[in-house]
């Protein structure tokens, strides 16, 4: 087998749970970074933004090293998408297609559901509400939340942050209640 065959393979979680958990001991190591996607955005307008807005006033050159880190996941990302794709179709659990095919999905041969992540849907209200409005709430939860659940769960449990801990429970319990309650009278009110 070739290491390309290898990597092209299925892994257990835990393998990438592993290497993901390191990410907080290395960091931690090398200079005291904090893991996180989030603040790449805060980073990013702190560069583009002249203004005086006292929030991107820092010295965001020390954190140079977070856009150079999400620059290589987006780049992994594509590299992976484009050379190291699986051919096969998506596995998902019989209950869940059951579950989907309530609200109308019924391509299950990619990722992301064809009928909502699709260039016809942007335009849409379904579209407004699930790109528009979703990516709002998810920004404003992530600036009022003080950070992205990769930070919290990932960095801020590992180094015992009781914010961390509140954030990340406040995440998964906001994550059952929309997958529960609001995905199901959405796709009611939009279909």
């Amino acid at each position: 087998m070739t290491m390309l065959e290898l990597i092209k393979q299925p892994w257990h979680w835990a393998f990438a749970g592993t290497l993901i958990g390191l990410t907080v001991p290395i960091l931690l190591l090398i200079g005291n970074k904090k893991f996180g996607i989030s603040s790449s955005f805060r980073h990013l307008c702190a560069i583009c933004l002249p203004a005086n807005i006292p929030f991107f006033k820092y010295e965001w050159k020390k954190e140079i090293w977070n856009l150079f880190f999400v620059g290589g996941v987006l780049l992994g990302g594509m590299i992976a998408t484009q050379f190291l794709s699986n051919p096969n179709d998506v596995v998902v659990a019989e209950s869940t297609k059951a579950a989907l095919t309530e609200y109308g999905i019924t391509d299950f041969s990619q990722m992301l559901p064809v009928q909502l992540f699709s260039l016809e849907n942007i335009f849409t209200l379904k579209g407004f509400f699930f790109f528009v409005v979703g990516g709002f709430l998810v920004g404003f939860g992530t600036r009022y939340a003080g950070g992205c659940t990769s930070g919290h769960a990932i960095m801020g449990l590992s180094t015992l942050q009781m914010p961390s801990l509140i954030a990340t429970c406040c995440f998964m319990a906001g994550g059952f209640f929309s997958a529960n309650v609001i995905m199901p009278i959405l796709f009611k009110f939009l279909s």
